[in-house]
């Protein structure tokens, strides 16, 4: 199922009234190669963020519009500008690294009619460069039908994808893939994706794959869903350590359970996770809450951020050296999330949507972290010259140095517990270094990319 809760409101009601919004503390102020995978040149960005030279060199300075955002006294909309402030990007967009020349690839159902105008809407509000998508359908397509909901809810997602990848990586290529098939709990829609992604991987479509999508462990345990992921994380082993590929995925948007119907109606009473956050070949992203206090802007952990512990994978190699706190929850099997990125939908990134609805929706839920720490891993791959392919394990190399605190905003205030239609779980606490709802935390990427393309490249 597409991960991510929705809010929206029509684009003509955007309000005059703006926010001068600023960060501190594990907060920021708000002033204002040939890498595997690289897309050919028919797939680039019309226009480049700045000037760029090869390598990232020279000086960029980002000009942008509407960069403090908007607030509709119900949601805030934060500006791509607002969110290089938060994540540490700008410095590194003004030195060049832009994700140009990199291509992140999206994974979707259905996809939009109307994703490319509604990307151009987006990049000429914010004043970002237009960026020409690739969306292919190698498996087919199925007619949009404007009364599905399940049509117009991925079509939204998709459009969430695209705009949150461009916002943090103005010049990266962008190529999404989509099914004709809803994928919604268990083996449905599964084997459908993997067609796609071994598609992606055949032909050298892009280094960097985003998946806002999950299906809950608890619907995977028959031997059908057994099956399906073994093919699946076969695929992701190969992909990652003989491809150089990078994959991401949200941790979900239910807390400590999920939904085990594909209906989508009934959350398991016992906790689980979802996959394909919980393979240990994925980066899982968590998620936060941004909160408002006069004129700063913090993160705690977002109430429904999927966490835990998976009941398929035991405890990966690059999770064994978290201190003994951690090992007493693991107990032997794979936490997740590995990091976080925010996903509260009443504050986030302003998203247009066109079609019927013709919305401004605030890009949200833990699917708004994958195509972010996408974006965030474009513009790394660009500064190594190369693509850094599987992150897992130099994450957590980078987190058990001395360099944490810089390189992570570390979530520390927030549980996941889920009470919600007649089920009430258990969660977990954030807690100081890594915790089963935010993982390691946030990024700082001004720090945090350097340090990960030096461990990655000493082969963490």
């Amino acid at each position: 199922m597409r991960i991510g809760h929705r809010s929206w409101r029509s684009l003509v009601t955007i309000p005059v009234l703006l926010l001068a919004l600023g960060l501190s503390a594990c907060s920021v102020s708000l002033s204002a190669g040939n890498p595997n995978g690289t897309a050919s040149s028919d797939r680039a960005p019309t226009t480049s963020a700045g000037t760029a030279t090869a390598g990232g060199r020279g000086t960029c300075e980002p000009q942008t519009k509407h960069d403090n955002g908007s607030d509709d006294g119900q949601f805030t909309y934060l500006s791509p500008k607002q969110l290089w402030t938060l994540y540490g990007v700008e410095p590194l967009l003004k030195q060049c690294y832009t994700g140009k020349g990199q291509t992140v690839v999206v994974i979707d159902s259905f996809g939009s009619p109307t994703l490319q105008e509604d990307i151009d809407n987006f990049s000429d509000y914010y004043g970002l460069p237009r960026v020409k998508l690739q969306i292919l359908s190698p498996l087919g397509t199925k007619p949009f039908d404007p009364g599905d909901q399940q049509m117009i809810g991925w079509a939204i997602e998709t459009t969430e994808d695209v705009q949150i990848i461009h916002a943090i990586a103005p010049d990266a290529n962008i190529v999404v893939l989509t099914s004709p098939v809803d994928e919604t709990e268990g083996v449905a829609g599964l084997p459908e994706f993997l067609q796609l992604e071994q598609y992606a991987v055949q032909h050298n479509l892009g280094s960097i794959v985003s998946q806002s999508w999950a299906a809950s462990e608890v619907s995977l345990a028959n031997s059908a869903g057994q099956a399906e992921i073994a093919q699946w994380d076969t695929f992701f082993h190969t992909a990652t350590t003989q491809h150089g590929m990078t994959f991401f995925a949200g941790s979900g948007d239910n807390g400590a359970t999920d939904y085990i119907d594909t209906s989508i109606t009934q959350l398991s009473a016992t906790p689980t996770t979802s996959f394909p956050t919980s393979d240990p070949w994925v980066t899982s992203v968590g998620g936060t809450t941004i909160q408002q206090n006069g004129g700063q802007l913090s993160e705690v952990a977002w109430n429904s951020s999927g966490g835990g512990f998976s009941r398929f994978y035991p405890e990966p190699t690059f999770q064994q050296g978290l201190p003994t706190d951690n090992q007493a929850l693991l107990s032997h099997r794979r936490g997740v999330p590995d990091v976080s990125s925010s996903a509260d939908p009443n504050i986030g990134l302003g998203c247009f949507f066109g079609g019927l609805l013709k919305e401004e929706f605030v890009g949200n839920g833990t699917s708004a972290g994958s195509p972010l720490w996408a974006g965030l891993t474009a513009i790394a791959n660009q500064m190594a010259g190369h693509s850094l392919g599987y992150l897992n394990p130099a994450l957590y190399k980078v987190a058990s140095g001395e360099n944490y605190a810089r390189d992570f905003h570390d979530i520390t205030v927030g549980n996941n517990s889920t009470n919600d239609k007649g089920v009430s779980v258990t969660g977990y606490d954030a807690v100081a270094g890594w915790d089963p709802i935010t993982g390691l935390g946030t990024p700082n990427a001004q720090n945090l990319l350097p340090d990960l393309i030096a461990a990655a490249n000493a082969g963490a």
